[in-house]
Order: structure tokens, then sequence, then C-alpha cells
């Protein structure tokens, strides 16, 4: 006898959404917090890790606000299947982007700027696998 599933766009409740619930948290509250820390100190750490100021700025403004959107998506009553994976296909944009940038050499980084790309590029692949085992669970 078949049964039948929920398509894979259909909302996700409050009750099947825990782990998918806590990894958009996760994300968003880490991403908002980075966000908020390269705004407020773009200056000091463009020199620390070779990365420019004139980038940290529009990246932190980003950052903040896909971890708010992240937050935001966490906290509503149903949670949009397509919506979570447009997110987590940023993540996975991100996590391209850093290890090229490190590979290809977009920016002069200093060796703590290229460990800390690859060890934020680490983490966005995490949240995003917490995110799709959640999706999966869910």
């Amino acid at each position: 006898m078949a049964t039948a599933t929920a398509p894979a766009t259909a909302p996700v409740t409050r009750a099947d959404a825990k782990l998918l619930r806590f990894a958009l948290r996760l994300d968003g509250a880490a991403t908002a917090a980075n966000g908020l820390l390269y705004l407020g100190a773009a200056a000091v750490f463009g020199g620390m890790f070779g990365l420019p100021a004139a980038l940290l700025y529009p990246v932190g403004a980003f950052l903040a606000a896909f971890g708010a959107a992240l937050l935001a998506l966490a906290g509503r009553p149903v949670i949009s299947k397509a919506a979570t994976g447009v997110f987590m296909a940023v993540n996975v944009l991100w996590v391209i982007a850093s290890v090229e940038a490190v590979i290809a050499g977009w920016f002069p980084l200093s060796a703590l700027g290229g460990g800390l790309v690859l060890a934020q590029a680490a983490a966005v692949a995490g949240f995003t696998t917490l995110q799709y085992a959640g999706l999966r669970k869910a």
C-alpha cells in the first residue's frame, strides 16, 4: 500500500520542525552577530585579515540583514520549505565563494584572514547541513 507524502514545497509546522528551527536560529544569530561585528570593526578587521574595509561594510550589512531574515523565518508559525531552500542555496554559494576567494587569491589575505574565511565557510556548511537534516526530518 502506498503512502502519501507531502510535496517538497509544503510548509513545515511547529510540531515537526524543532531541528529546522534550531538550525535556522543558530545560523541567523551567528550570521547577524558576524555582520554587526564587521560593521563595527571593519577598519580593524581589514588590516588584521587582509580584507578591504570597503568590502567589509557591505558584507556586514548583508550578513546582518540575512541573519535577521533567518531569525524571522525561524520564528514564523509555519516555515516555508521553499524559503528555507533559498536560504540554503545562498549559504552554499557563500561557502563556494569563500573557498574560491582563498584559493584564487581574490584578496591579499593574511594567514589569519585565510583561516577566518575558511572557518566561516565551514560553519556555514555546518548550518546548511543542519538545515537540510531539519527539512528531511520535517
